[in-house]
């Protein structure tokens, strides 16, 4: 194979995994009772709601730093008044949760509400705070772990579980049940279902949907 083409498949590679990542979206999507359209539609405005974060709450917090001991000297820095802002990503929390609710009117209550508990608790285990960045969260866990739940409570709903639960247990078990120490990440801006849980709260839709 002459050299160009090699090269030519390399620069579409990327391009290849996108319209793969496309399809595999819309047919998961479809199996949760979208359209191919509105499959697209949703897989297109989850990615760009993920670069916009809506502020809910600022709030304003003292640092006191270290004193430093440099002998004979003691030296002591003044605290400092830092403000953090808490928001809402749209692609990450809002979308996904608004389509959860969609599905909740065709979907079982008790497996959905067991499965959710069961996948906040795996996510509230495993979510690692990471100053300076936010929550940090393994990607692929939650959608497998709803995937299950959702297979062995509630086989002919599975999809439909598994992505409310994938979605729901992940942002309250990383985002919500860490709200107390989003103070210590050292950060200005703390995004609900941005930063490292977007990730898993997209793959929610894809990954579930397709396990299930």
């Amino acid at each position: 194979m002459p050299l160009i083409w090699i090269f030519f498949l390399i620069l579409l590679f990327p391009f290849l995994i996108f319209v793969f990542f496309i399809q595999a979206a819309t047919f998961s999507f479809a199996k949760l009772g979208l359209s191919p359209q509105m499959a697209v539609f949703l897989f297109s405005l989850s990615l760009i709601g993920s670069v916009i974060n809506i502020p809910i709450s600022r709030k304003k917090f003292i640092v006191h730093d270290e004193e430093e001991i440099f002998f004979p000297f003691l030296f002591y820095y003044p605290p400092r008044v830092r403000e953090q802002i808490i928001a809402v990503n749209v692609g990450g929390a809002i979308i996904p949760v608004l389509f959860s609710i969609y599905l909740m009117q065709r979907t079982p209550l008790i497996p959905t509400i067991i499965a959710t508990i069961i996948v906040t608790a795996v996510a509230k285990a495993l979510a690692k705070p990471v100053p300076g960045v936010g929550i940090s969260l393994p990607a692929f866990i939650p959608p497998l772990v709803a995937a299950a739940a959702a297979i062995l409570l509630s086989h002919n709903n599975a999809a439909p579980v598994a992505y409310i639960s994938g979605v729901l247990g992940t942002l309250i078990g990383a985002d919500l049940l860490n709200l107390p120490h989003f103070k210590d990440l050292n950060s200005h801006a703390i995004s609900i279902g941005g930063a490292g849980i977007f990730d898993g709260i997209f793959l929610v839709g894809v990954v579930a949907a397709l396990l299930a």
